[in-house]
């Protein structure tokens, strides 16, 4: 028994040591500090701008609303700090932002070289290209020769290369640092097509150009552009923490739980996955260094991740996004869930 005893305190020991040799500092720091510091584009409708009241939406933002429900019980404990494409790595890397939520592809050198930890795609995209329809063109391929606007410090300018180089056409681009100067050029007739990732090209259109259906967004998809929220390298446990809460949401979707009927739900729901999701069986909030109602309070107050989509960027929005890779995976899309058990 004795031997059994000792045992079983090594074992307790050695799994506490291991779970405190994962605990980060960024979570202490967010809970001293009382809000959650979320970087995000400066402004990009339906990813992450303010309103005319000043209050800041989009499916970026909701992201970080949820952390913030997550860690506080509260979405509203949250300070956005808009960044540029050239600002945001650096204002992760360096401490000023907690989370980066802010259209930003996950790439190797980004996850390795940068000191980046992506955490799930929020948004699967590719790179496309705007046009008017006056120009005449309706495939990527009738643009040798064209000019061509796009954004510097991006993925897009070096695919865009790729792109021309790899199909034999002449290509000339008109590259410029800020977004507002780069609409500007193309609203301008400065270029005869205007290449970003699809759902931005949706977003300049539905927002930026004087008749949005004088435009089109061509079919040629040129590149994958996989959307997700990133924080430093070095702090697990707050790694897990922004997953979880995009997986929180995500499930909420698959399991049909909404802003809604959550509490309905939380009284009724047989499911154990539903259960611990919300807390009605505890162990998972515990796991997070976080409140068992963690899961509960990111549907409750920032919804499921269709919901967010919906309001954000789908058909009924002026981007009118339909969900295509976007949806859940028993719909035919990419949005997966591990399980929360």
């Amino acid at each position: 028994m004795k031997r059994f005893l000792l045992a079983a305190t090594a074992v307790a020991t050695v799994s506490f040591a291991a779970t405190s040799a994962f605990a980060g500092p960024t979570l202490d720091a967010v809970k001293k500090r009382g809000e959650v510091i979320c970087g995000v584009h400066t402004g990009l409708a339906g990813f992450s701008a303010p309103d005319e009241k000043g209050n800041w939406k989009g499916i970026d933002v909701d992201v970080c609303r949820a952390v913030a429900a997550a860690v506080f019980g509260d979405d509203k404990k949250v300070k956005f700090v808009p960044l540029s494409a050239q600002q945001r790595l650096t204002a992760l890397q360096s401490g000023e932002v907690d989370i980066l939520s802010r259209n930003t592809t996950w790439t190797l050198t980004r996850d390795t070289a940068n000191g980046l930890n992506f955490t799930t795609p929020n948004y699967y995209d590719g790179q496309g290209f705007l046009v008017t329809k006056k120009l005449g063109v309706k495939s990527a391929k009738e643009l040798n020769g064209a000019t061509v606007c796009v954004q510097t410090g991006t993925t897009t300018e070096q695919n865009l290369a790729d792109y021309f180089r790899a199909n034999n056409m002449k290509l000339n681009a008109v590259t410029i640092e800020k977004l507002e100067e780069v609409n500007a050029a193309y609203v301008a007739g400065r270029c005869d097509a205007y290449t970003s990732d699809a759902s931005q090209l949706a977003s300049i259109r539905a927002n930026d150009v004087p008749n949005p259906d004088d435009h089109i967004i061509l079919p040629e998809i040129i590149s994958k552009e996989p959307l997700a929220p990133s924080v430093r390298h070095g702090d697990d446990q707050w790694f897990d923490i922004v997953k979880w809460t995009q997986y929180a949401m995500i499930s909420g979707e698959e399991y049909g739980v909404t802003s809604a009927n959550v509490d309905d739900v939380a009284k009724t729901a047989t499911d154990p996955n539903v259960k611990r999701l919300l807390g009605v069986t505890p162990g998972m909030g515990a796991a997070l260094g976080l409140d068992e109602k963690w899961g509960y309070n990111i549907i409750k107050q920032v919804g499921n991740y269709a919901e967010t989509f919906e309001a954000n960027v789908g058909p009924k929005t002026p981007l009118k996004l339909e969900r295509g890779l976007n949806a859940q995976w028993n719909k035919g899309g990419l949005m997966y869930a591990p399980p929360v058990r």
